[in-house]
């Protein structure tokens, strides 16, 4: 697999991954233009989850019914549609909708990964996927502070308009540049529906690293929905610019793949998977007690997003493994499921942090990863049970 197909692979993930995160940073801004409260403006960034999760679940697995490079041509210029509605909204419902279809087809990035893992060597598969997922990570944290300084130049319209644009010229460079890739199931699409709700309960190690995934996705999105109206509150009196460029420290988490894909390949998925439990609910820790010092915060941040991503790569790793004729299906069912966990943590978040201010929102963000971790203990009790002739003891 070419170096450079890996890298184009990695930077289309992350820039169609962005578009369910320009909206973070615009929030309060947002907010005024449309006269609504920081509760309903914060659904914005739900409502996006919500449609990447419906497009999880009803888009990407055709990945395994459909020849790949069309279907990411036809998702890609629905997205681009759906960006110029977002950046032409004259009303917050018409905004909502818009952010609804484009995350829904913005799910591009999730069959761009398993498409890299299908063309990836069996040894070095944790490597290849690391190093895509560290291009989409890499989108959903510089997403923001790319929307802040657009704004702040030209206006938030530009922010989507723009984005519309580089989905168009994406879809192009991945039409020329994509190997054909055949389907690798003919069975009818509800069929296709059917079987990946049947993976679920075939393969208990999906859902286990799904729900893992969704309680440390749901304190991510908890984080980032509501750290920008830290900033630009009373505290720090930061510009939308300032939440932007703030927003770079998390792109430090994104260094990390590349180890987490070493680390997969190694064996080391379930110790590793423990720490960054436990370094995530030390990081909310450190944001709660640093509330008045934006170095701590930003700590914090490289800390979630570190935690976050390790899990994530560790995870999608498991899960490829299961069947290799339905990776599209198996990444279906796991990114839905987290991206279900991470719409609740940007409602809840926004909820929190409106009834009890920042100290509420980061005990909401350290629960959510001890809860996991409650969850990892059983861990080896259960694969014990699920032997032939064991007991759970």
């Amino acid at each position: 697999m070419p170096g450079w197909l890996v890298a184009l692979l990695a930077v289309a993930s992350g820039m169609t991954v962005a578009n369910l995160y320009y909206a973070q940073p615009l929030l309060s801004s947002l907010s005024a233009v449309f006269h609504t409260s920081t509760a309903t403006t914060g659904a914005l960034i739900t409502l996006t989850q919500v449609g990447y999760v419906i497009g999880m679940l009803f888009l990407v697995p055709l990945g395994d019914r459909l020849e790949k490079r069309n279907l990411i041509t036809v998702l890609l210029a629905v997205t681009t549609v759906a960006l110029v509605a977002a950046g032409l909204a004259t009303s917050f419902p018409m905004l909502l909708i818009a952010s609804l279809v484009s995350g829904a087809t913005s799910v591009v990035a999730q069959v761009l990964v398993p498409f890299a893992a299908g063309l990836a060597p069996d040894h070095a598969r944790g490597r290849v996927v690391g190093r895509v997922m560290s291009g989409l990570l890499t989108g959903i944290l510089l997403s923001r502070t790319l929307s802040s300084l657009v704004s702040d130049l030209a206006g938030w319209r530009v922010v989507f308009l723009g984005s519309a644009a580089l989905m168009a010229v994406l879809a192009v460079a991945l039409r020329a540049a994509l190997p054909q890739h055949a389907p690798t199931t003919t069975m009818p699409y509800h069929h296709v529906l059917r079987s990946t709700v049947r993976l679920a309960r075939t393969h208990p190690a999906l859902l286990r690293r799904g729900l893992y995934q969704a309680a440390m996705f749901g304190a991510f999105s908890a984080f980032w929905t509501t750290v920008s109206f830290v900033l630009t509150g009373p505290r720090f009196h930061y510009s939308s610019v300032g939440v932007g460029v703030f927003a770079l420290v998390g792109a430090a988490g994104a260094a990390v793949a590349p180890f987490a894909g070493h680390w997969a390949d190694r064996g080391l998925v379930r110790p590793m998977t423990g720490i960054a439990f436990v370094v995530a609910a030390l990081a909310f820790a450190l944001a709660g007690f640093g509330g008045h010092s934006v170095v701590l915060i930003a700590l914090a941040a490289i800390l979630v997003d570190t935690a976050v991503q390790t899990t994530l790569i560790l995870g999608q790793h498991t899960i490829y493994q299961l069947d290799s004729a339905a990776r599209a299906r198996l990444n279906s069912a796991f990114i839905a499921t987290f991206f279900a966990g991470g719409a609740v943590g940007s409602q809840l978040g926004s909820v929190v942090y409106h009834a009890g201010g920042w100290s509420a929102l980061t005990v909401l963000g350290a629960a959510l990863p001890l809860i996991a971790l409650l969850y990892w203990t059983t861990e080896r009790r259960q694969r014990a049970a699920a032997k032939p002739g064991a007991t759970t003891p």
